[in-house]
């Protein structure tokens, strides 16, 4: 028997009706994955299936007792009292004795007193015979898991912080439906592994929506997507879904085709006159009427978006270089002894847990802060484009026609002039929508808009602080092709491991403790790379090699016959080496190479990674060789 089904389902919001006789269910044991376009009706859907929305039309069945959580797209706006107390309510009838618990834990702490402490035993008992004390620590380890303070009150939190917390209430609550939306959004690589994982072990049915496509990979069994108005569902993982999904259009672009080629015949008859008149053709007319009416209804897939980046003068070869860079608030080391070089053309993933300090990073790379310690040297000639995260450069009150053109009919996108609506289209935005106010659009339709906004900006620098949240995945792998081709350099914050892999040549890690990693390659070469562990910064690891050495070996009084020829050589050798790895660098920055297949990438990245290794060796054993001359 369905857990939940969906019968005959229409619903609209004044315009044309976003479901039409949609019949949709789901099975127990699902791990449902919703696939559609930004503004296709996945959140409405989700909506739907969890109570918060009544249909205009159709029936919802669901089994009886059936318990549901959800996790929004946004935080209600009257939901309000203590990260413990919104988490643990979701537990339903054991939330009353775990809240009045905690509360008086901390009143006891404030105030103590012979009344406190014998209410607090009376509680502890009926905790104990309510299997209270287990679902106390599940809240607490969830909040632990989540980095969410207990008693942080809700109304003050960040957008990402509240989403947090209604994550970790829905996940309490072990419901029987679980129901997800971009459930990976502000959370970080670590958290989103451990989310996965908790999610393939859990016994709940699971509808979730994500632009994540490792995450959707790895978790979904089904695969449903919402196309103008409809559902079509697959029994398939994510890449299978994907597969069929093509077949699908291509034979749906065949059959348009042979109707639009019918009908034009039959309206060339028609045209004809007297002989459509004729008695025994009114039949045929009849059916022509019925081909009108039918074209008239068919709602055509939405375009492809046609985003272009500005590029302006191109940028010194340096476009910043930090070394032994720094960093940290009061006694909380964010960055120590760091040194890395930006160059030109250069394309740099940023990862790290959240409050690692990936932000701070981004701002001593700018120039836009001032290391402890260290000495930070920025390029000349950049032009910064910078798109941030909470998308707090959006005027939600404004439309989005004058976000983007602000206050002007036309734009110019590489010298040309282009009026604001025909642009907004490349962003798959209609007419219509580009006369309605920022905060009636969703979170995708946001992020579209600020790109939109942004790429009418001419920059050699492009730093993207989070750009893939609640992107649909055609904008989001178009915006991978985008930055593929881009010259310019890339600074990249994401938590997307898939859009890390495709876009980045090269991954700096924070580890959270003041340790920093440079390594080559997207995520999956950070991950071989890191095998699991902390890893030292290149130049720590020399030094410390280094050290070691000095210490280990006595000095001579002079070097070997032996030794001063290696000596002499070894900067040829450094130089020979040097010379290859800029020429592989280059290679990383031609779109041409990502075109040929990942093999192609995978063995530059391979063959750099190596290179890294033997020169950190000659360099090590040079210092050690020099070292040992006379004085």
């Amino acid at each position: 028997m369905s857990l939940l089904s969906l019968q005959n389902i229409t619903l609209s919001f004044g315009g044309p009706p976003l479901f039409d006789n949609l019949t949709f269910q789901i099975e127990p044991g699902d791990r449902l994955c919703l696939m559609g376009r930004n503004g296709s009706g996945k959140s409405t859907l989700l909506k739907l299936l969890s109570g918060e929305l009544a249909p205009d039309a159709g029936e919802i069945h669901r089994q009886q007792g059936v318990k549901i959580a959800a996790l929004p797209q946004e935080a209600p706006p009257d939901l309000a009292g203590s990260v413990f107390d919104i988490v643990a309510a979701g537990m339903g009838d054991a939330a009353r004795l775990l809240t009045e618990y905690h509360h008086l834990v901390q009143r006891l702490a404030v105030e103590g007193g012979e009344k406190l402490l014998e209410e607090l035993e009376k509680l502890q008992h009926r905790l104990e015979e309510s299997g209270g004390w287990s679902l106390h620590q599940e809240v607490e380890r969830l909040l632990d898991r989540l980095s969410l303070a207990a008693d942080a009150e809700f109304t003050t939190l960040s957008g990402g912080t509240k989403r947090r917390v209604l994550l970790a209430r829905a996940l309490i609550s072990s419901p029987d439906l679980l129901i997800l939306d971009e459930p990976t959004n502000h959370l970080d690589i670590d958290t989103i592994k451990w989310l996965e994982e908790l999610l393939q072990k859990s016994a709940a049915t699971l509808v979730f929506v994500t632009h994540d496509r490792a995450f959707a990979r790895r978790l979904a069994n089904r695969v449903a997507e919402m196309d103008r108005g409809r559902i079509y569902a697959f029994a398939c993982g994510y890449d299978q879904f994907v597969e069929r999904r093509e077949a699908l259009l291509d034979a749906e672009i065949t059959r348009q085709a042979l109707f639009d080629k019918k009908l034009a015949a039959e309206e060339a008859w028609v045209r004809q006159g007297i002989k459509a008149r004729r008695t025994r053709n009114e039949g045929r007319v009849r059916a022509l009427k019925a081909l009108r009416e039918e074209y008239r209804q068919r709602r055509d897939r939405q375009g492809t978006a046609a985003m272009q980046l500005q590029e302006a003068s191109r940028s010194g070869a340096l476009v910043a270089e930090l070394e032994n860079v720094s960093f940290g608030y009061g006694d909380s080391a964010i960055i120590r002894d760091f040194s890395t070089t930006v160059m030109r053309g250069d394309r740099i993933g940023i990862i790290g847990a959240n409050g690692s300090g990936k932000t701070t990073l981004l701002r001593l790379l700018l120039g836009e802060l001032s290391p402890d310690s260290g000495e930070v040297r920025l390029g000349t000639r950049r032009e910064v484009l910078y798109f941030d995260q909470l998308r707090e450069q959006l005027d939600l009150t404004a439309t989005v026609q004058e976000t983007v053109g602000e206050g002007n009919d036309t734009v110019t996108i590489n010298g040309k002039q282009r009026h604001v609506i025909g642009y907004l289209q490349d962003f798959l935005f209609t007419p219509e929508r580009a006369r309605t106010p920022v905060h009636i659009l969703s979170g995708g339709e946001r992020n579209r808009l600020l790109l939109a906004k942004l790429f009418t900006k001419p920059a050699n620098v492009l730093v993207m602080d989070e750009p893939t949240n609640d992107l649909d995945a055609e904008t989001l792998e178009l915006l991978e092709d985008l930055l593929g081709e881009y010259d310019g350099t890339l600074l990249l914050v994401s938590h997307d491991r898939e859009f890390l892999n495709n876009v980045v040549s090269r991954t700096i890690a924070l580890e959270g403790d003041g340790s920093v990693s440079d390594n080559v390659g997207g995520y999956d070469d950070w991950l071989r790379c890191s095998a699991g562990l902390k890893a030292l910064p290149v130049a720590a690891k020399a030094e410390k090699g280094r050290e070691r050495s000095r210490q280990e070996k006595p000095r001579p009084q002079k070097l070997s016959f032996k030794e001063e020829r290696e000596l002499e050589v070894l900067p040829t050798l450094i130089a020979g080496l040097e010379a290859e790895q800029a020429q592989l660098h280059d290679r990383l920055v031609d779109p041409e190479v990502y075109r040929s297949g990942k093999g192609a990438v995978n063995a530059i990245n391979d063959r750099l990674a190596l290179l890294e290794k033997e020169l950190e060796t000659l360099y090590s054993r040079w210092e050690e060789l020099e070292s040992l001359k006379p004085l």
